[in-house]
């Protein structure tokens, strides 16, 4: 019997997803977070776990290399997949949000210059709201755009806030609310469908204990 294939990036969403899996009994217990190798298999030899870049894990799921797949919600909004989005695992939550000077009047300005890694989901954000847009896709260290007048604000991910402050910076407003999903592609489901039921069942189940 083929295995189930999970796709995860590693980092702390991952470490959280393999504790979570632990309380499901999930076991992977030749992982270690110092560890380079990129693919584990669970201890019954049931559920292979590879781990690839963050953007690429919906990509490995709609193609069907992978069966499954934990990532963030904001990767979904920014490129939409043709998988099912199945579960909110409620790890990693945080928010998108628009942020800048305290100062900034998103409405007094005829067009927004805008720094994000998220171009698409900026876009629509203000398109939506009706403000004119420039967008200016940047990979890191976002929070720098305001300070040297790259940018008028940013769209980004805000976990704790520290950031922004320790830059002078404020969210002026939420775009969207993040956490990990799972995510199943389309044509394993409907070929494992018991088995990738039971994976969610258990998975809900190590939720349970887990929050």
């Amino acid at each position: 019997m083929d295995c189930l294939t999970v796709a995860m990036a590693k980092g702390r969403i991952a470490n959280q997803a393999i504790a979570l899996l632990e309380e499901a009994g999930i076991l992977f217990s030749d992982f270690t977070v110092k560890s380079r190798k990129l693919i584990f298999m669970e201890d019954s030899n049931s559920i292979k776990l590879i781990f690839v870049k963050a953007v690429d894990v919906p990509t490995y799921v709609e193609q069907g290399p992978a069966d499954i797949g934990v990532i963030g919600k904001d990767v979904l909004l920014e490129d939409p997949k043709d998988v099912y989005e199945l579960l909110d695992l409620v790890i990693g939550k945080c928010k998108l949000s628009v942020a800048g000077y305290p100062e900034l009047e998103l409405n007094e300005l005829t067009q927004l210059t805008v720094a994000s890694k998220y171009p698409k989901i900026a876009k629509l954000h203000f398109e939506q709201r009706g403000i004119r847009t420039n967008i200016i896709e940047l990979n890191g260290s976002v929070e720098l755009a305001p300070l040297i007048g790259l940018a008028d604000c940013i769209v980004d991910i805000v976990e704790t806030g520290t950031t922004l402050k320790e830059n002078g910076l404020v969210v002026i407003e939420d775009v969207a609310e993040v956490s990990a999903r799972l995510i199943v592609n389309k044509a394993s489901y409907a070929m494992k469908t018991e088995r990738i039921q039971k994976f969610i069942a258990d998975v809900k189940s190590g939720l349970e204990v887990y929050s």
